[in-house]
């Protein structure tokens, strides 16, 4: 089931003004187990190609374990999908919205298939990563070249997709985040509240992939992963004073790495820096998960859980920020994002929004943008093979 948005009319009709020459959006996300017999099939989808051994899985699925086998994501992506329905009606973009996983039901490639028999042939891709990086873009467009050519090979013709760019410094996405730290920091104690550091936690990756993240000009000391979240988190932070009048400090840090030890992963993590504010005398400390667009996984364990019992045990009060969900400004920015991406397209000059130092994001990934170690075709890019 991919939780098609139906359209108002015949799928071969012409889609309105505002989103052509699109006629479909595909919101494409990561995916998670919704079971306990989920979680080790899951993880193999995850790790294919790796060898790792089932008994190995499952040990590393025990997060999902303690949750029931159930990861929250899908139905994140549900009440998203829902929410960009809605922001849609109410706005008159009649455009249908379809739901498609890396890892999980529904999976990608059964959704492609699945607009192509609705007359779907031009599609305009969400991706729920804010940011550059090969797991948080390049991977996503790989999957969509895997799928479409998986589709050519049925006999059916590939739909033409493309991707939004990158959203993390639009301002939908900063302004929640920023009033989420506020909030948190109203859970703190007030003896302590005014003096709480901002950890600003994200997704560790490989150094070298950091490193080749984003256009090749990026390349190099973090690349356009580290540049990027740098730039959201600096932002938030002068929103959170602007709102509390408190001039906080602040830092980005890491969390749920993976991978063998000897592989240099981005740092610090984020216990070990909640160990280092305390052993600074910091009074509290407010983690902002800038890197997830919403509450999956990894936040409600790799923080909720493994870096609120850290802190616990260091005496050092925390509290954890929200991340964007379905906030209506975040949806109202897929929908400003969707429009503008259809009016350049038509050749039209629309504002593009972005804050910040670094602009807005380029709208179609140039050659060495992200690049793999192991090369393989990737769709909605400068080099895709799908016209």
């Amino acid at each position: 089931m991919s939780d098609a948005f139906p359209a108002a009319g015949p799928a071969d009709g012409p889609p309105p003004a505002g989103a052509r020459p699109y006629d479909a959006l595909l919101l494409l996300s990561f995916g998670g187990p919704e079971g306990p017999d989920d979680v080790v099939p899951f993880l193999e989808n995850v790790t294919r190609g790796r060898g790792i051994p089932r008994e190995r899985l499952a040990e590393v699925g025990e997060h999902y374990f303690q949750f029931g086998g159930v990861s929250p994501i899908n139905d994140q992506c549900r009440r998203l999908l829902e929410a960009v329905r809605e922001e849609f009606s109410a706005t008159a973009v009649d455009l249908p919205v379809y739901w498609g996983n890396r890892n999980w039901k529904p999976y990608l490639t059964d959704t492609l298939r699945e607009m192509v028999h609705d007359g779907r042939r031009r599609v305009l891709t969400l991706v729920t990563s804010a940011y550059a990086s090969y797991s948080g873009c390049r991977q996503y467009r790989e999957n969509l070249a895997e799928a479409l050519e998986a589709l050519r090979s049925e006999g059916l013709e590939p739909p033409r997709v493309d991707k939004l760019r990158h959203y993390f410094n639009h301002p939908g996405f900063i302004e929640p985040v920023a009033d989420g730290v506020v909030a948190a920091l109203s859970e703190l104690p007030p003896g302590v509240r005014d003096g709480a550091r901002l950890a600003f936690t994200t997704h560790s990756i490989p150094v070298s992939a950091a490193d080749t993240s984003g256009p090749p000009e990026s390349h190099g000391d973090g690349g356009a992963y580290v540049a990027q979240h740098l730039d959201a988190a600096r932002l938030v932070a002068e929103a959170v004073r602007e709102r509390t009048g408190v001039d906080r400090e602040w830092e980005l840090v890491y969390q749920s790495r993976s991978g063998p030890p000897q592989i240099p992963w981005l740092e610090p993590d984020v216990c070990d820096h909640l160990e280092a504010l305390r052993d600074k005398g910091a009074p509290a400390a407010v983690m902002v998960p800038i890197g997830f667009v919403s509450d999956h996984m990894e936040v409600l364990y790799d923080l909720d859980t493994e870096a609120a019992a850290k802190a616990a045990g260091l005496g050092l009060p925390v509290a954890r920020s929200a991340t964007v969900g379905t906030d209506p400004r975040f949806t109202a920015a897929i929908r400003e994002l969707v429009l503008e991406r259809a009016a350049l397209e038509r050749g039209a000059q629309p504002e593009r929004c972005a804050m910040g130092m670094l602009g807005p994001s380029h709208d179609v990934c140039p050659v060495g943008c992200c690049p793999a170690r192991a090369p393989k075709p990737a769709a909605a890019g400068a080099d895709s093979p799908f016209p």
